[in-house]
């Protein structure tokens, strides 16, 4: 009997810094993801199939994204497009806003801190990211399929209601006035006949 193999989660990890991409990929594989790394935000979008001035997903060849992306961690500090950039492209694309962004920095900036999290991002890592770290990366996963499957459920039971609603069940095409208009004329007949057999036969008149 074959026995069903789960597939690991896929992680995007985005980092310019190649000792940082290094760091990230060896946690995340020591944690059982599944893992590619780019060293841009554009390369990013790129491998997702979203362009920086577009918010729709374009085809990807198959050998350059083997799996869907569960979860993006990114670093904030990187030239040209910021991990704060991405955060934002990412989340105000419909196809790709349900994917759960981290982000990390080398700088505890509060302010930075809470702007990521207002724009939507699931953590906020201080570098160097720990091992202890990766732990807190599934739950933000399973939390994003939950939902997914919701919507699609939702979505489902959406499209049944309207088929229902566009095709009614036919009715019985026969007129229910005949066939009590029918029994009735049978009842009918039954009591005449039952009259018939309860009078009494006419009797003759005596004469004295």
């Amino acid at each position: 009997m074959a026995v069903a193999i789960e597939t690991p989660f896929h992680v995007l990890a985005v980092d310019d810094s190649l000792p940082d991409r290094k760091l990230i990929e060896r946690l995340l594989k020591t944690s059982s993801f599944q893992v590619t790394t780019v060293d841009s935000g554009s390369k990013a979008l790129e491998f997702l199939g979203l362009h920086a001035h577009e918010d729709s997903p374009i085809s990807v060849q198959a050998d350059q994204q083997e799996a869907a992306v569960n979860l993006i961690i990114t670093d904030y500090c990187m030239p040209g497009m910021t991990g704060y950039d991405l955060l934002k492209k990412i989340k105000e694309s419909s196809c790709l806003r349900d994917i759960p962004v981290v982000i990390m920095s080398s700088e505890n900036i509060p302010s930075r801190i809470n702007r990521c999290l207002e724009e939507g991002a699931d953590e906020f890592f201080l570098k160097p990211v720990r091992l202890s770290d990766m732990s807190k990366l599934k739950p933000h996963i399973l939390k994003s399929r939950c939902k997914e499957q919701y919507q699609q459920e939702q979505h489902l039971q959406s499209n049944s209601e309207s088929s229902n609603s566009s095709n009614p069940t036919n009715e019985n095409s026969s007129n229910p006035t005949n066939e009590n208009s029918s029994s009735t004329c049978s009842n009918s007949h039954k009591r005449k006949a039952n009259d018939d057999e309860v009078l009494p036969h006419a009797t003759r008149p005596k004469h004295n």
